[in-house]
């Protein structure tokens, strides 16, 4: 911390790009690691989609999120796990549309129950941390969703199974090789979510601006990159059903999941205006994304640049709304 303060903004710029290409990287092998794993297990294709895919792509939002909450950075650990949601649905969503060849539908079922769980995880969430705190006990009740919607997932996967099988195509890799991939994979995130926690209030002080900019604007963006890349490779490739799905279970995660568990480690006490100011702003983007969804239950290019719009419509707002609140005060 003594060397980055001594380098100033320009050595924590360096520490934070160089700890966002190593969190990208590292959960990319996480991610290979552990869909090899599920297919030398011959794990249900439901199992890797939430547990797997979704796991693994919000796994730089839970470092971040967690090393922030003990820190003591309260902020940037709740304010990364709701940015991260309003960057899922109004950035990574929005790349499945504008780069699938095709139109992608929808799954009404899955889409039905995604939406139930997302709408009660999120007022719950907003309503627990209206008082501008999200204490201990409050984190272990979203943690205990999670764990509610991953039984119940998968006990409705059982109930209206789907035609689709383990992808075999390729021989996964050995034990060995994947149980590395997994170890490093694992050990580069939590460094790497170290630098970005030590070089973002370093950042917000010489941008003359809040941890919660900084978590709002920069760290949810850079988390949620996992996110973006995998909706743009599975669009390509005419998955974007899959990349539709990755991404609802990751607005249950990053709340349920990555804010919960901040929250057991450390209570979270935010002003009551940033609460006020964050919680609509992803209520309106989730409530909007899936309402377009439910239209047709078709993806299509249109309703991407909607999302898109309201993203940057978001972003804007941070430098003008309450900033008062979302100001240093010296």
């Amino acid at each position: 911390m003594e060397w980055l303060t001594s380098q100033g903004v320009w050595g924590a710029l360096v520490l934070m790009a160089g700890s966002f290409a190593v969190l990208v990287k590292c959960a990319d092998w996480m991610v290979d690691g552990a869909a090899d794993m599920a297919r030398r297990l011959r794990v249900p294709p439901i199992l890797i989609g939430i547990a797997v895919v979704s796991l693994g792509t919000t796994s730089p939002e839970l470092a971040v999120s967690v090393r922030a909450a003990l820190e003591g950075r309260a902020e940037i650990a709740l304010g990364n796990a709701v940015g991260s949601v309003i960057y899922d649905d109004g950035l990574a969503l929005p790349m499945v549309a504008l780069f699938s060849p095709v139109v992608v539908m929808i799954d009404r079922i899955v889409l039905r129950s995604a939406a139930t769980f997302l709408v009660a995880a999120h007022l719950g969430a907003y309503w627990m941390s209206s008082d501008g705190a999200l204490v201990r006990w409050e984190g272990g009740l979203l943690v205990l969703g999670f764990f509610a919607y991953l039984v119940y997932a998968y006990w409705e996967r059982r109930q209206h199974p789907m035609d689709e099988e383990l992808d075999l195509s390729e021989p996964p890799r050995s034990w060995p090789r994947l149980l590395l991939l997994l170890v490093i994979g694992l050990a580069g995130v939590l460094i790497s979510s170290e630098g970005i926690v030590v070089a973002a209030p370093v950042l917000a002080v010489a941008m003359g601006v809040s941890d919660v900019i900084i978590a709002l604007l920069v760290v949810a963006l850079g988390t949620s990159i996992p996110e973006v890349a995998t909706c743009i490779a599975a669009a390509r490739k005419r998955q974007g059903s899959l990349a539709v799905g990755n991404i609802l279970g990751a607005d249950i995660l990053n709340i349920c999941w990555i804010a919960g568990a901040s929250a057991v480690v450390n209570d979270l006490v935010v002003e009551e205006d940033v609460i006020h100011f964050m919680f609509p702003a992803m209520l309106i983007i989730v409530f909007v994304m899936l309402g377009l969804m439910r239209l047709g239950h078709r993806f299509e290019r249109w309703k991407g640049i909607v999302l898109l719009v309201l993203c940057a419509v978001y972003v804007a707002a941070l430098f003008t709304i309450n900033p008062g609140a979302l100001q240093t005060h010296g």
